[in-house]
């Protein structure tokens, strides 16, 4: 018997992007309809947040009336909140660089390390999600908000007539329909829409091609606990593993992400040549081999476990041609995957998600059907092709850390202004990553390492720096502090102006912010 059911918005996939947009549709009226290939809780990467990505939680919350998603902004509230929810503290972001064969000691100039403080306390700390558990929670709230839920859904087939799209599929061997005014696609690169609708793949200008492998591990010992990265007499501004850490390499990068029960994620991206002498598609012989040639990350993974399989990601980026069509649309993390060196992934899908529910509660669902999401389609292909072009410049700079992580500032730059344009004077915002500045978007292009190779890199640090300014907000580009930024928000009053604002209102905007 075909099990047919009838929705306004029918959303595939319920990680924390379908989970969300269905709860924000419910509170706007809408029948919806949550349909998940798995089971919860089940294994999901993308784990790392950042200060924009907790700013948009906190609003989203509050313009939907979602109280009970709020608390998931900012590690404090999340461990009062939901402390059996696992998640872990991430004051910032740490890059260590490795030169091959040889163990990692701090240089005496710190020119190869890099900390950039995301928040001032753990308090207000940014958080890494363990995405079983944070999707596993957000569905069960969905599902109380009267989201209907179906899971172990296997979909083929998107087809519509003059009223409605139409999914066909399977749930444990008995034929499924759903008949809906309008589908999104919350499934991830490569995922339902990319096949059934066989949307062309058109890849990033420019990108080098890379592949990744990954798993979580327990016992896995603190950098702040091991000899070779102890830099004797400094306190720095932050724990420095209590961040997103990355140990960087010629030809790619480490993650290292700690949650609060013991469970680390790890993982490498690498481009193609490296993956290729690495034979990357063989996993865990593979980690070995990457661990052998880079000694004091070896002797940080020593003792560790994996506790589950690696996967390995043969293409790691991905980008669609088109992100929405007639009675569809994808999330941005449906549309485009780039590579989480920054952790750009949860803020990009969150922002896509605001725009579209935005569109919902302007324009409403059946009779906007034909348009909703063509725009925001629009705007997160262009802000993933933005950031395609920043993290090809990365590659290109892993040689030489200097120009790494002179031209990091950009993304550092760009978002601490998002992060305080929002708080503070919306009207003042340069789209993700200062992607619609003009001046600002094509510096970053111009001077990428991607583009034309610096051969004086405090030249090429000077020009950076010189670019960003009319948006850096939180002291950053200074040469010196030596590779080490702490949060002050002295920095942000000082540059009030460079938001619209006087210092006095953002002096008092940020002490309300602090709870002082």
């Amino acid at each position: 018997m075909i099990a047919s059911l009838d929705t306004d918005l029918a959303i595939v996939g319920s990680g924390f992007a379908g989970s969300i947009l269905a709860m924000i549709a419910r509170r706007l009226g809408y029948r919806v309809m949550l349909l998940e290939r798995g089971r919860h809780p089940r294994f999901a990467i993308g784990e790392s947040a950042s200060p924009l990505a907790g700013v948009l939680i906190e609003q989203i919350a509050d313009r939907y009336d979602l109280p009970r998603l709020r608390p998931l902004s900012a590690f404090g509230t999340w461990q009062r909140a939901y402390p059996s929810v696992v998640c872990g503290l991430k004051r910032g972001f740490t890059y260590f660089k490795h030169e091959r064969g040889e163990r990692f000691r701090v240089a005496a100039d710190r020119s190869n390390r890099l900390l950039v403080a995301a928040s001032p306390n753990d308090e207000l700390s940014d958080t890494h999600w363990l995405r079983a558990d944070v999707d596993h929670f957000l569905v069960r709230e969905a599902i109380d908000l009267g989201v209907d839920y179906l899971d172990e859904v296997t979909l083929d087939g998107l087809t519509s007539d003059a009223d409605a799209a139409i999914l066909t599929g399977q749930r444990r061997g008995a034929p499924v329909r759903v008949r809906a005014d309008f589908v999104v696609d919350a499934s991830g690169p490569r995922g339902f829409l990319s096949r059934a609708l066989g949307i062309e793949e058109r890849g990033f200008d420019g990108y080098p091609p890379t592949q990744a492998i990954f798993s979580h591990f327990i016992d896995v010992p603190r950098c702040d606990a091991m000899a070779d990265f102890d830099s004797t007499g400094e306190v720095p501004p932050y724990p420095i593993d209590d961040a997103a850490l990355h140990h960087v390499f010629d030809g790619g990068w480490m993650w290292v992400l700690r949650f609060g029960n013991g469970v680390t994620s790890a993982g490498i991206a690498v481009d193609d040549a490296l993956a290729q002498e690495l034979r990357l598609s063989e996993g865990e012989p593979a980690w070995r081999r990457f661990l052998a040639m880079y000694p004091s990350i070896a002797d940080q993974f020593a003792g560790a476990r994996a506790i589950r399989e690696f996967t390995w990601m043969p293409r790691v980026s991905y980008r669609a041609s088109v992100a929405a069509g007639e009675r569809w649309a994808m999330l941005p993390s449906a549309a485009a995957f780039i590579d989480p060196l920054f952790s750009t992934g949860i803020p990009m899908t969150l922002l896509g998600i605001e725009r579209l529910a935005a569109s919902l509660q302007a324009s409403g669902l059946r009779a906007q059907a034909s348009g909703l999401g063509q725009a925001s389609g629009a705007v997160a292909l262009a802000e993933a092709d933005h950031t395609a072009r920043f993290i090809a410049g990365c590659y290109a700079a892993f040689p030489r850390f200097e120009l790494f992580t002179a031209y990091s500032m950009f993304y550092f730059v760009a978002a601490s202004f998002s992060e305080m344009a929002r708080r503070l004077n919306p009207d003042v915002t340069r789209g993700f990553l200062g992607a619609v500045d003009v001046d600002f978007s094509g510096a970053m292009t111009r001077l990428s390492p991607a583009a034309a190779w610096p051969s004086d890199a405090a030249h090429f640090a000077r020009d950076v720096a010189a670019a960003c300014e009319p948006l850096n907000v939180a002291g950053l580009c200074d040469p010196s502090k030596r590779n080490s930024y702490a949060v002050d928000l002295e920095d942000t009053v000082g540059n009030a102006s460079k938001l619209g604002l006087s210092s006095v209102h953002v002096r008092d905007a940020l002490a309300v912010m602090m709870g002082v």
